[in-house]
This record gives structure tokens, C-alpha cells and sequence, in this order.
């Protein structure tokens, strides 16, 4: 048995509890600032209210003032805030952090900087470790199809695991592998987060489609012609943005990639805003409706189509192998109407 760390008591952080507990490891359950109302009721029903689920049993539960209590004698830490949490962590829990305790992370999302570069949030979280902790702390993260309700109700999913060291992923497979959480490994960290971070972008481009069969034909219209379409147009894109973040745009092809896109197209806050964008709303209306949510997909959709147009300044890439993304931050960021290139996509 393990002491396994979970900092994050968002949906994600806290379904990574179920193979924990399935496993047999002691779970430690630590809340953001934003989470104190989660930590409170897990503590008291074990019940998240958020995933609307029942966590196992025996987790411990600490509040984010008590993070230090939470981190004696941890063996594993897995990082379970969002992307907009991503600061917070590297401010506030990186300097706690045990030497020589490994982090798994859940976090999808890339940073843009003003020369055009990507960088991966591994990357990003090793570069503001300590003089101290440089060489004793390593980042590893996941990919892959994997909905926190479906995870925590055992259903059969596969991931990817990513980081620099193959021996440590293969503890963080052994960690957490179940006969229904099955784990694939790989050193491809640009290739896994670069896909695992578009797909969030690229699966509000294929959830137009499903707004405009709706406004186009009736609530119970079907066309999937057009989805199908955007989706393969997605993965093409995709595999370009991996291949400039010097990861294997083959990736984009299997589970953190096609696999991943499949899932975000079929729920959730992202396929939402797609389809309110094709049912003819603008993006000011669409995030009206959506208030309170928060919203990754415009995040990286901004992040990477700002990063592109520095590139292409440089002579780095063509615009015109990203026809669909640049659509996307015409109607986020300009305000332009859906309609969609069809002719450019290539």
C-alpha cells in the first residue's frame, strides 16, 4: 500500500480516487481555495457534489491550509486543478512538495509565450522548481479518453501516461492500473498534452455541426456528414500543432488525440458551447448562457491561434494548415459569425 496525494478537489483530482482506493492506497484529498465547500461534504457524506457521485471510502480530507499535514510521508502526488489553477500550484504547492516525490497530473492546457512557442504543462511546472528541488522532482501527466463520472463509476477506460522517465511511469501505472483503468506509457510528453490540450479547441469546432443540424432541420435533426468531416479536419490540425511542439503527430491519430476528441464531442461544458455557436448565437451570447462555467476550450482555442500568427510572422507555418482553429478565434476573440471554411480546410 501507498500514500497517494491528491491536490485538486475538482472532478478530475477527485475521481483519480477510485483506482487509488480500488488499489488499496491511502488517499489524501486536498482542496484548492476554491474548494473548501467540496473538502467539507466529502469529509462529512463522502459525497461530491459536483460529479453528483459517492467517493470510496477512507479517503482522508484536508482543506488547503492543512496541505503540508497532507504531504508527510506521501509517496505519489497527483495535481488535480484545472488549467486555471496551474499557477496557483507552481505559487503554493511546488515549494511544499517532498524531494523525490513524483507528480502525476491531470491539467490539459498549453502556455503561449511571445516568441510563438507551446509549452506543456510538465514542462512548464519543472521549470519553477527550486534550485533545491531541481533533479528530485519529476511532472508526468495523462491523456486520453477518460470523463470523471465514468472513472469513478469503474467503467472501462485507457489513458496515456506521459513523462520523462519510462521506470517512473511504470510505478505510476502499477499505482493506479485496475481491470478497468488500463494505462498505456509513453515519453511522449508534446505529443500526449499537445493532443490532450487541442482537443478541448478543436471539439467545439466539430460541436458546430450539431448546432447547425439543429437550426438548419429541427430538434431531432441528424447530420453527421459534417461532424464527420470537422472531426478528421481536427485531427489533421492537431497532428500539426504536435509535430511544431516536437512531439509525434501520430499521436493525434490514437487515445490522447481522435480518442479524446470522440469523448468531449459527446458531453459537457465544451460540446455546449459548440452547439450554441452553431444554433446562430454569438460567442457573447453563448458565454451568457454559460455563465458561471468555466470554459478551457477558449483558453487554448486563444492561446494557440495567438501563437500561430507569431509563428507565421516567422515564416514557421502556413495559417492555411489551420483553417478550422483560426475560424474558432474569429468568432471567440472578433466576434465574427460561424462559417465555416469549408473550402480551406485541406
Amino acid at each position: 500500500m501507498s500514500i497517494v496525494t491528491i491536490v485538486g478537489a475538482g472532478m478530475m483530482g477527485s475521481a483519480m480516487s477510485r483506482p487509488a482506493r480500488d488499489n488499496h492506497h491511502e488517499v489524501r484529498l486536498v482542496g484548492t481555495p476554491l474548494d473548501c465547500a467540496i473538502i467539507e461534504e466529502v469529509s462529512a457524506t463522502s459525497r461530491h457534489i459536483p460529479m453528483k457521485r459517492t467517493l470510496p471510502d477512507g479517503i482522508r480530507c484536508f482543506q488547503v491550509e492543512e496541505l503540508e499535514t497532507a504531504l508527510e510521508g506521501t509517496e505519489y502526488v497527483i495535481c488535480g486543478v484545472s488549467s486555471f489553477g496551474v499557477d496557483w500550484f507552481a505559487e503554493y504547492v511546488l515549494p511544499r512538495l517532498p524531494l523525490d516525490v513524483p507528480v502525476l497530473s491531470v491539467t490539459k492546457g498549453l502556455l503561449d509565450f511571445p516568441d510563438g512557442s507551446l509549452v506543456t504543462f510538465p514542462r512548464f511546472l519543472k521549470s519553477r522548481l527550486s534550485e533545491k528541488q531541481k533533479g528530485r522532482i519529476e511532472f508526468n501527466a495523462i491523456g486520453g479518453p477518460c470523463t470523471s463520472y465514468e472513472l469513478a463509476d469503474r467503467h472501462q477506460t485507457m489513458v496515456c501516461f506521459c513523462g520523462e522517465n519510462p521506470a517512473t511511469l511504470e510505478k505510476f501505472r502499477k499505482l493506479l492500473a485496475t481491470d478497468y483503468y488500463h494505462i498505456a506509457v509513453t515519453t511522449d510528453i508534446e505529443g500526449v498534452e499537445g493532443c490532450v490540450a487541442m482537443k478541448n479547441a478543436f471539439a467545439v469546432g466539430v460541436s458546430i455541426a450539431i448546432g447547425m443540424a439543429e437550426k438548419l432541420e429541427g430538434k431531432d435533426a441528424y447530420m453527421y456528414n459534417p461532424q464527420a468531416a470537422l472531426f478528421g479536419q481536427s485531427c489533421r490540425e492537431m497532428a500539426r500543432i504536435v509535430r511544431l511542439l516536437g512531439g509525434d503527430p501520430l499521436t493525434a491519430a490514437g487515445i490522447p488525440g481522435a480518442g479524446d476528441l470522440f469523448v468531449t464531442i459527446f458531453g459537457g461544458r465544451t460540446r455546449r458551447l459548440g452547439y450554441l455557436l452553431g444554433l446562430g448565437k454569438s460567442y457573447a451570447e453563448a458565454q451568457e448562457e454559460l455563465k458561471g462555467i468555466t470554459l478551457e476550450s477558449v483558453v487554448i482555442i486563444t492561446r494557440a491561434a495567438r501563437a500561430l500568427r507569431v509563428l507565421a510572422q516567422q515564416k514557421r507555418v502556413d495559417l492555411q494548415d489551420f483553417a478550422l482553429l483560426l475560424h474558432l478565434d474569429e468568432i471567440i476573440n472578433q466576434g465574427a459569425p460561424v462559417n465555416i471554411p469549408w473550402d480551406r480546410l485541406r
